[in-house]
């Protein structure tokens, strides 16, 4: 018999970070624990407030839900939690946790044995030219070969000129640019402004516009000068088969996975099957998860094989986060298998 419990935790910020959607000083994030047979199971339910699917009133009591049914199987908890993707993916966590031989260790590879790393690219949070110029000198100096940068919430002219101001000492083979828009672009602006972009040799903008506009977005994919990324537009449909009818119709060049917010691991896999069977492009992004819901993503990001640098945070953005043995060094996320795990709540 297994037992179940959960816990909330608030995450707060070293310094407040700058999105399209406004200022994050905190991260509410909620722990499933398992225990069964002396052996326990910690899994992260990352919900994503203002942008996740599931960011619900009856968040904590679906939870609690999960608590009192655990002993159903996984296969028929996954499918009541459809409307709820980062339950889901704690869940997955979770049991993956519980059934390791170490707590941590939940896609053993040459990763988790210290014996390689995954490439990432470094976030440029937005904020003012100054301290936007700061960080993306700071990346480079650190190693970075692939700078992301948020853009939409300062001046659009403001933003051109930091990125020419980029590509002037560094070309595309020094660095890979990738920007995010999160949306932040007006449907009749959109194709000009990537038209301005593109200028720059970027290696492509994720979510120019909203989602949901299906026909504007089908266009701008056929039209663009500059491969587009979809992010949030896959947020909320679990459907495989909407699933593909979407891709089918976007065809976008990229699409880009948040575990958190795409129904984890197997909700992930039916995005990559799909984008793959068609040609797209993909990436895995963590959505400021702490490290146990990184280490997850990590370790699962590995186990798939990308060539691509991934968009994996670093957890060193929070002041109340986990000691972990993941570790940034030169533009790439390892694990270094002597640090050990601080895990208390």
């Amino acid at each position: 018999m297994i037992q179940a419990s959960f816990k909330k935790h608030t995450l707060e910020f070293k310094q407040a970070s700058g999105t399209s959607r406004g200022v994050l000083k905190i991260k509410e994030t909620w722990f499933l624990i398992l225990k069964s047979d002396g052996k326990t199971g910690i899994g992260e339910c990352g919900m994503f407030k203002g942008l996740s699917f599931d960011d619900r009133p009856d968040y904590e009591e679906k939870l609690d839900w999960i608590c009192q049914n655990i002993n159903l199987s996984l296969e028929e908890l996954l499918l009541d939690l459809i409307d709820f993707p980062s339950i889901q993916f704690g869940l997955e966590i979770a049991f993956k946790s519980l059934n390791s031989k170490n707590l941590f260790d939940l896609f053993p590879s040459k990763f988790t044995q210290n014996n390689d790393s995954i490439p990432i690219n470094g976030l440029i949070w937005m904020g003012s030219k100054a301290f936007m110029k700061q960080q993306i000198k700071d990346k480079i100096e650190s190693g970075f070969s692939c700078i992301k940068m948020k853009i939409g919430a300062i001046d659009f002219q403001t933003e051109v000129n930091l990125l020419k101001s980029i590509r002037k000492e560094f070309s595309s083979k020094d660095i890979e640019l990738r920007v995010d828009a999160n949306g932040g672009f007006t449907s009749s602006e959109a194709l000009e402004k990537l038209k301005i972009l593109s200028e720059y040799n970027l290696h492509s903008i994720e979510q120019p516009i909203k989602q949901g506009q299906i026909e504007v977005m089908t266009k701008l994919c056929q039209e663009t000068p500059l491969p587009i990324a979809l992010d949030e537009e896959l947020i909320g449909i679990n459907n495989v088969t909407v699933k593909q009818e979407l891709l089918q119709t976007i065809n976008p060049q990229y699409i880009i996975l948040k575990p958190t917010l795409t129904g984890g691991f197997k909700g992930s896999d039916e995005w990559i099957e799909i984008a793959e069977n068609q040609n797209i492009g993909w990436w895995i992004t963590s959505a400021l998860e702490s490290n146990i819901g990184l280490n997850a993503i990590a370790q699962y990001t590995y186990s798939k094989n990308s060539k691509l640098p991934q968009g994996l945070g670093t957890g060193s953005l929070f002041i109340n986060n986990f000691e972990s043995p993941l570790l940034v060094k030169n533009g790439t996320l390892s694990y270094d298998n002597l640090k050990s795990w601080t895990f208390n709540l």
